[in-house]
């Protein structure tokens, strides 16, 4: 093979990789920091086999590393920020190209939330400025590992029960693991029933991280 085959031998298996729905939501779970098969196959409702296969393919497409922790091995994205970037690509030329695509972000997404989102360089300027609550609706695991500035955790399934500690007078900017994660649509739905002036962030915490945005852990 001559050189240019021999690059699209090797960009042919990183798609390869990338395409099974399962493997994108591992990346996806990745995005908020590194996890260990247990927990990654926990929160995708996989088979810990299934799941370690599935890490095994994206690790030879060098889409993820790993390190050992004692008996565990935990996971992490490789290159984080061009991995994003790879995914934010494939999801816009989905939503160009792909009817199902923009039928599901009509009929569930836009229908509950079709305000305009918040961009990350808006944010900033009202967090500077102290003009919004940053809401993380992600669960503790995931704020733990990194958030936001600032950012109140309140995961999605705990917001009804936790409202007196979001300020009515005040906006509310929420956000969650990605731009299809469906927790913070759903929180803003349901704020705005209850008379919160609240937006979405245009994305999630990954995207929020992999543009250089300034971020805080817990550990």
């Amino acid at each position: 093979m001559g050189p240019k085959q021999t690059i699209f031998v090797s960009l042919a298996e990183i798609a390869q990789a990338l395409g099974h729905a399962h493997r994108l939501e591992l990346l996806e779970h990745l995005g908020q920091g590194e996890r260990s098969v247990e927990e990654l196959a926990e929160r995708t409702s996989l088979t810990f086999a299934n799941a370690s296969r599935h890490l095994i393919i994206l690790r030879r497409a060098s889409l993820v590393a790993t390190r050992r922790d004692g008996k565990r091995v935990l996971y992490r994205l490789a290159g984080a920020g061009e991995v994003i970037a790879l995914l934010k690509a494939l999801s816009l030329v989905g939503e160009r190209n792909m009817a199902e695509i923009e039928r599901v972000l009509a009929s569930y997404f836009r229908a509950r939330d079709a305000t305009e989102p918040v961009t990350r360089s808006e944010l900033t300027e009202r967090l500077r400025n102290d003009l919004v609550t940053v809401l993380d609706v992600r669960p503790d695991n995931d704020f733990r590992l990194g958030h936001l500035p600032n950012a109140v955790n309140i995961p999605w399934p705990e917001l009804e029960r936790r409202l007196d500690e979001l300020p009515l007078d005040r906006e509310v900017v929420a956000y969650c693991r990605g731009p299809y994660c469906v927790l913070s649509f759903e929180a803003v739905a349901a704020l705005r029933t209850r008379g919160y002036v609240v937006r979405r962030l245009e994305d999630g915490f990954p995207e929020w991280k992999a543009a250089g945005w300034p971020v805080e852990a817990a550990y």
